[in-house]
């Protein structure tokens, strides 16, 4: 059983806050993953839990014991590397065991056992015997994997361990690592930049900028409900369309269209003292956010809603699946995802409508959320998150 808990934890480098202060509590046996960009402080969060870095403040907590000033071979876990980190002169076998016994109490038959169940888990019998030379990149990351189950640890850190296989190889190797939890259930802490691992490995979602926690939610909510304009932008590929409005008795008003905004909200969503409905009494500005999923050309949806407006197409990307359409209209530049054969060509002009369900607000100066239009889930308990500043 093993529950970490992270407290005000900050990391300085000179004159450069890395962390920044996070709370954070990762539940037994849960698969958390970490995103954010290079330079937010996610690697540097797994290394102070791996005990590579010492924190300028705040405490590290596993399982109701303070580890923040434990050695890292005294904190029973296993990180995986982004450069897998093998011995290239060892074979595969002595790359997992090596350590072994001066990090545990595992004598040469439970050093065989554990190989030999890890090698069929991972399906790597057969590389037990070559040398780093001459496995693929895939190859490689399994021996490193391998390397981390064999200690039984109470969790893994990996960092970035699919950043340098090929795209086929990635999609493979998430599916491999979702499997080994499911079946293991040990707590993983898993960083990365990408968002799309991000959304399909983890059962919750740290995103993290400039060594700040911006939200942690299960990836929909974070696609349906982010709670600021850069967990929206992040989440999603492509990123959510910004559009800089007047909010008018419930219509996000531009130059070049309206879009009345859905006012009844339910229990979750907006009410008559919410910054969403004083904007919309007030006239006040705000950046409208809308995904280009949720944007439709009104000839291929007719029955979608009569609000409609017209714009130009500034550039098509065919992407097999679909196909991007860069628009604008007035000063007002945005993306539609529309279906793949869709025939156009640069200069059309195109009737645009929108899903009223998948709109938000979001405050320009601050950045924070101000409304959705569809009904946020009902709240569990969330994890607790430092002030944003």
């Amino acid at each position: 059983m093993t529950t970490i808990k992270l407290r005000n934890l900050r990391k300085e480098f000179d004159d450069v806050v890395a962390v920044n202060g996070i709370d954070l509590t990762i539940e037994d046996g849960e698969f958390l993953v970490i995103v954010g960009p290079s330079g937010c402080g996610k690697s540097t969060t797994l290394r102070l839990l791996a005990g590579l870095e010492q924190a300028t403040d705040g405490r590290i907590g596993m399982n109701g014991r303070d580890v923040t000033d434990t050695e890292p071979k005294n904190r029973n876990v296993a990180m995986v590397f982004q450069n897998y980190a093998l011995y290239p002169h060892m074979t595969g076998r002595r790359n997992i065991t090596f350590g072994m016994k001066s990090t545990g109490s595992f004598t040469d038959e439970d050093i065989d056992r554990r190989v030999e169940e890890v090698a069929e888990t991972l399906d790597i019998t057969d590389l037990l015997d070559r040398k780093p030379q001459a496995m693929s990149g895939g190859e490689r990351q399994r021996i490193a994997l391998g390397r981390a189950i064999v200690r039984d640890p109470d969790a893994f850190l990996m960092d970035e361990p699919l950043s340098n296989l090929d795209a086929k190889l990635r999609i493979q190797m998430r599916a491999e690592l979702t499997r080994l939890h499911a079946e293991l259930q040990t707590t993983t802490i898993y960083v990365t930049h990408d968002q799309t691992e991000a959304m399909t490995l983890g059962e919750r979602v740290v995103v993290m900028n400039d060594g700040q926690i911006m939200q942690v939610d299960s990836p929909q909510v974070l696609y349906d409900f982010p709670e600021n304009r850069f967990v929206a932008e992040f989440i999603g590929d492509p990123a959510m369309n910004m559009i800089d409005v007047t909010v008018e008795h419930w219509t996000a008003v531009h130059d070049a269209f309206e879009l009345p905004l859905p006012s009844d909200g339910g229990e979750d969503g907006i009410t008559e003292t919410s910054p969403a409905a004083r904007q919309s009494k007030e006239q006040q500005a705000a950046i409208l956010g809308i995904r280009p999923e949720d944007f439709y050309l009104a000839r291929e949806y007719p029955d979608l809603g009569d609000e409609t407006f017209t714009a130009t197409v500034d550039v098509t990307e065919p992407l097999g699946d679909s196909l991007l359409i860069h628009c604008s209209v007035g000063d007002a530049a945005f993306k539609i995802q529309a279906e793949p054969r869709t025939s156009l060509q640069t200069g059309d002009e195109i009737t645009v409508t929108y899903d009223p369900e998948r709109l938000h607000l979001f405050d320009p100066e601050t950045g924070e959320a101000v409304y959705h239009s569809a009904n946020a889930p009902a709240s569990p308990e969330r994890v607790e998150q430092a002030p944003r500043g």
